[in-house]
């Protein structure tokens, strides 16, 4: 792998464990934790498909 790609992956997973805690804190219940997640996932989903798109 390339430099260019190991530096922003490590800060992207620097980024989640600083706000994964606080994400688990303030979604205790079930169901709030699982809605504000697909809503998350949903979001960089499309951004990747995005980005795909324009670096094709």
């Amino acid at each position: 792998m390339e430099l260019e790609k190991i530096v922003p992956a490590m800060g992207l997973i620097a980024v989640l464990i600083l706000v994964l805690p606080s994400f688990i804190n303030s979604n205790s219940k079930k169901k709030l934790f699982f809605k504000n997640l697909s809503i998350w996932a949903i979001i960089i989903f499309a951004v990747m498909i995005f980005l795909t798109l324009i670096n094709k």
